[in-house]
């Protein structure tokens, strides 16, 4: 096979950047494709080549097989690597690449073809030794209620193609099924383009276990060892690591041995991973095949010391795997997690929530020594059309309480200011004993208040944090003055009232009061100041304060703070933690203020459906409005009892965050 000169990456976002850095690495000159909204991406400016995909959502650009073969052609590229998502496991994309004269870095069509229905897939699987789990595929004919009696509940509706978390819903009862596979079956087809769902049975709380595969062209596959994905949300991985804790040698050798059996099986080539659950007793069953690389892949990486992307690079140009390959070890322990443009909020029915972010990313950065896989930068924008991950944030430790530690400390010192993200419930997770003792399991975060772990990252409450955000506004204004800018903050011939500004904090509003005492030492102050009411410390000392940095001591401990102020917010780094603080007009525009019971969009997105009407009753929790985001549906649900007086969207309309849908009126006004 011939070398691969130039090669077009038919993704976008991080996994496009990481494969553009390898292949640069290699002497590959690439191309990158891009929708509209990707436009000045970092991806875009990373590639030495780019083609605009003219339109916005994954079905216009992403998706479209045949512009992606055609911006190949028109740039010479000789391969295509796909990446994970999208075209990936997209079996007449492999195809199509190889009727156009392209390599496509990936394994066969018909590795793909077997995989990609993960029913058939379960069927090869058994008839390979591998254990599988009872399961059945849905049609229009499916008695819904005896295939899901005859598996047993709880039942897991599942998307027969794809994967990420997307089209997946847990049944506990017959009264939820035809609800949870309408929408499965409508969340696949808009993620994959193919709405086929399939049942299984749900193994209650196992761990999520994979093993790394890679295979060549000359018949040989080998496992690279597992990965542990046992916590997750919404059935989405957020923390993996290498090794599994709960794995052992003799385990591993097992787990190693059916992975190895999978991929011959499939006559699988390049990088691929096999998915298991293991249960309490260590019982293992079969899941699925990953005909890709896999989001986590960074772990393996850095505890075997290769680089899996210059794998499949040299598998699709012939080569036969290396003795790095066959002879690799596990050295130390990685842990990896997903950092998300998300808001980690308690819902009414005081379950955590999880809803997608968007907006421009004014800051972004982790310091440390950790490995940072992302797609964004310094004024990225995120947009609601693809998935909310910003980043993967990967350590690699001596130990696996090293790798947790260092990550956890390079996650709180972050600066992510601009988007909502999960870091804080990230970090929480990362000091949690259970999850330091490698007691996890997929039901973690049902045991653990993700919201209470996410939590304990704010220190004081934001109250230090408040403060500096004051002082640093002071400063800015001061350094802006036109007249009298010498003059000392705070100044006066005799004694005034405080200075005051305001800011919220989630759904909490924080009043700080400040008045400078006479004399200090050099630019050191003393300062009377208060947040809430309540004063910060006893002795409290500004020693220096710009529009961007703050050091405070309060009780004798000195801290530093960084301020950064746009769009209307000041985020605060310190060493106990980062906050993001509205600030609080001096005068409130009254038009601002939603009539009561109002629904808000709880982010951008779309509507998808309406189900109700002008002046039909509705109950508080009852369905009102569906919504989809980043491939992913939300409902928003009624307030209250009461008459549905307002519709204000439509299917299809496009609304941004805290946009009015609907408005419920109380029931007695409605019959008045």
């Amino acid at each position: 096979m011939p070398l691969i000169t130039k090669l077009l990456v038919a993704n976008r976002g991080e996994i496009a950047s990481r494969v553009m850095r390898t292949a640069h690495r290699l002497g590959i000159s690439t191309v990158a494709v891009y929708s509209d909204p990707d436009a000045d991406a970092p991806f875009v400016a990373l590639a030495d080549e780019s083609v605009r995909l003219p339109g916005a959502t994954p079905g216009e650009t992403y998706l479209r097989a045949e512009k992606v073969i055609a911006a190949a052609r028109a740039t010479g590229a000789d391969a295509v690597h796909p990446g994970y998502g999208f075209l990936s496991e997209n079996e007449a994309f492999a195809r199509d690449c190889a009727a156009a004269g392209l390599t496509f870095v990936g394994p066969s069509p018909e590795a793909i073809a077997s995989m990609g229905s993960k029913l058939e897939a379960k069927a090869l699987m058994e008839s390979a030794g591998v254990p599988v789990l009872p399961g059945a595929t849905v049609t229009d004919d499916t008695d819904l209620s005896a295939v899901a009696a005859g598996i047993g509940f709880p039942v897991l509706v599942k998307a027969a193609f794809g994967g990420g978390g997307r089209g997946m819903r847990v049944v506990a009862s017959d009264a939820e099924l035809r609800d949870a596979v309408d929408g499965a079956r409508r969340e696949a087809a808009s993620a994959f383009g193919d709405g086929t769902v399939f049942l299984e049975r749900f193994v209650v709380d196992p761990r999520h276990v994979e093993v790394q595969i890679l295979g060549d062209t000359h018949g040989a596959v080998v496992h690279l060892f597992e990965r542990e994905c046992s916590i997750q949300r919404r059935y989405q991985k957020i923390v993996e690591e290498s090794p599994s804790p709960a794995v052992d040698e003799a385990l591993r050798s097992e787990l190693g041995a059916a992975a190895v059996a999978a991929g011959k099986a499939i006559g699988y080539t390049g990088a691929g991973t096999v998915e298991f659950v293991l249960g309490q007793d260590g019982a293992f069953f079969f899941l699925e095949v990953n005909t890709r690389l896999q989001v986590e892949h960074p772990v393996t990486e850095l505890v075997t010391g290769l680089d899996l992307v210059e794998q499949q690079i040299r598998v699709a140009e012939g080569e036969a795997l290396g003795p790095d390959v066959t002879d690799a070890r596990i050295d130390g322990h990685a842990i990896e997690v997903r950092l998300y443009a998300e808001t980690v909020a308690r819902g009414d029915d005081g379950v955590a929530t999880y809803l997608p972010a968007t907006g421009t990313l004014h800051r972004f950065d982790v310091p440390g020594d950790v490995r940072v896989d992302t797609g964004v930068a310094d004024g990225s924008v995120v947009s609601p059309h693809y998935d909310p991950m910003l980043a993967k944030v990967i350590a690699h430790g001596r130990t696996r309480g090293e790798a947790a530690r260092a990550l956890a400390r390079a996650l709180a010192g972050a600066a992510l200011h601009g988007v909502t993200t999960n870091r804080d419930l990230l970090v929480g997770i990362l000091r949690e004993p259970e999850f330091l003792a490698g007691s996890t399991d997929t039901g973690y975060l049902v045991r653990h208040d993700p919201v209470a772990l996410g939590s304990g990252t704010l220190g004081a409450g934001g109250t230090r944090h408040a403060a500096a955000a004051a002082l640093a506004t002071q400063a800015g204004n001061r350094a802006s003055a036109r007249v009298l800018g010498g003059i000392p903050s705070g100044f006066r011939n005799v004694g005034g009232a405080p200075q005051r500004i305001a800011y919220t904090l989630g759904d909490r509003e924080i009043e700080v009061t400040y008045r400078f005492r006479r004399g200090g030492t050099g630019t050191a102050r003393g300062l009377d100041i208060t947040v809430d009411g309540e004063p910060l410390g006893e002795t409290v000392v500004l020693l220096s304060a710009t529009p961007d940095t703050v050091t405070l001591e309060v009780d004798g401990v000195r801290r530093t703070y960084t301020v950064h102020r746009s769009g209307g917010r000041s985020y605060v780094d310190g060493p106990d933690g980062s906050v993001a603080l509205g600030e609080v007009p001096r005068f409130a525009d009254p038009n601002a203020v939603a009539a009561a019971g109002s629904l808000l969009a709880p982010m951008p997105g779309t509507v998808v459906r309406v189900l109700g009407e002008t002046g039909a009753a509705v109950t508080a929790g009852q369905p009102l409005v569906v919504l989809e985001a980043m491939k992913m549906e939300h409902t928003v649900a009624a307030p209250g009892d009461g008459v549905l007086g307002e519709v204000r969207v439509s299917a299809g309309d496009q609304v941004d965050t805290g946009q009015v849908l609907a408005v419920v009126s109380d029931v007695e006004e409605g019959e008045s």
